[in-house]
């Protein structure tokens, strides 16, 4: 019993390996002296006994670190992981007593991380709702803009547009040039409002992700702003299709934001795009083929970058950049997804 729990404190077992490297030499030199296989007839016999002792001892502490070195390592290992957004990860249990409490505690903050980011993706899903709710109303404003500017436009070009022509027959009976002229007038007038309806549809023209979902959105949106711009697009997606409105909603406005700074800025011909959703996280990563930037110089397209990491930062994700000059760029996202109900008690 007393060997069990001294092998399970750290400290103790390494001063246990040691004691024994200690204890080989000493029962090594006593056998070689009664034996008569060592003679200490000459003192440099006892520096080759001693370098021999200090060879075996840092072989077995050598063993003994690297023991040590394997918990620690699986410890960073899942702190790079709770970095990078994913909160699921958990220390196994250890009969260690020293890291038995150090792993024990990593499970506590992780816990309590994972809750407070859960409650920071609620709050920044209502912020969404809240201002979608507000963008709704400022949508009826617009439109009853859009109804004065049809009248004021388009409404009145095409009154004009038909008196001119109830006019055309008389005017081509008694004066054929000034037909002509009234015609090219016609021609003039219905091609501003033809100009002028269509710009009144653009400004109409509705949310690509309304009525889809995330991977419907993008199946339609992404290929055709490709093709108008003259990139060629690469999509990988692997979604489950049980993302809250909220999550799809923030995610098409960041790849909208990354494919606009794409053609402003990147000078690419390429652009990949990869959707995966797990079931604790999802990763949004886009790549180009652009030129790229060094990590101290974001001038340009700053202003997208900061609104892309604002709106993964609501849902308690970040934003990475990797990118270096004449390399391309990769921005990817990491939003993690909570399971309501199991993480809420934990022993």
């Amino acid at each position: 019993m007393m060997v069990q729990r001294i092998l399970k404190n750290t400290k103790w077992e390494l001063l246990l390996f040691f004691l024994l490297a200690g204890g080989l030499a000493a029962i090594t030199l006593y056998i070689g002296t009664v034996t008569g296989v060592i003679v200490v007839n000459d003192s440099r016999i006892w520096i080759y006994d001693m370098a021999g002792v200090v060879v075996l001892t840092l072989i077995i502490g050598y063993v003994a670190g690297r023991r040590i070195q394997g918990r620690i390592d699986l410890m960073h290992l899942n702190m790079l992981q709770v970095a990078k957004g994913n909160l699921s990860v958990r220390m196994p249990e250890t009969v260690d007593q020293t890291f038995a409490g150090v792993y024990q505690e990593f499970n506590n903050m992780t816990d309590a991380v994972e809750k407070k980011m859960q409650l920071l993706q609620r709050l920044g899903e209502q912020e969404v709702v809240e201002k979608e709710q507000a963008a709704e109303k400022a949508v009826l404003e617009e439109r009853r803009r859009l109804a004065r500017d049809l009248h004021d436009t388009v409404s009145q070009q095409l009154f004009a547009i038909h008196m001119a022509a109830s006019s055309l027959p008389k005017v081509l009976e008694n004066n054929e040039a000034q037909a002509h002229a009234v015609m090219d007038q016609l021609i003039l007038m219905s091609n501003t409002a033809q100009k002028q309806m269509r710009a009144l549809i653009a400004q109409l023209r509705p949310m690509e992700l309304v009525g889809k979902s995330l991977a419907e959105a993008l199946d339609q949106w992404f290929p055709d702003y490709c093709r108008q711009n003259g990139l060629k697009g690469i999509k990988d997606m692997d979604v489950q299709g049980d993302m809250s409105e909220a999550k799809e909603h923030q995610l098409f406005l960041i790849v909208q934001e990354a494919m606009a700074n794409i053609v402003k800025h990147a000078g690419a011909q390429l652009v990949s795009l990869s959707l995966r959703e797990g079931p604790r996280q999802v990763v949004l990563s886009i790549s180009d083929d652009g030129q790229g930037f060094s990590g101290t110089s974001q001038k340009q397209g700053s202003y997208g970058l900061t609104t892309m990491r604002e709106r993964a930062e609501k849902l308690g994700g970040h934003v990475e950049i990797i990118s270096k000059p004449g390399a391309g760029t990769t921005i990817r996202v990491h939003i993690p997804k909570f399971e309501d109900g199991k993480r809420g008690e934990r022993e």
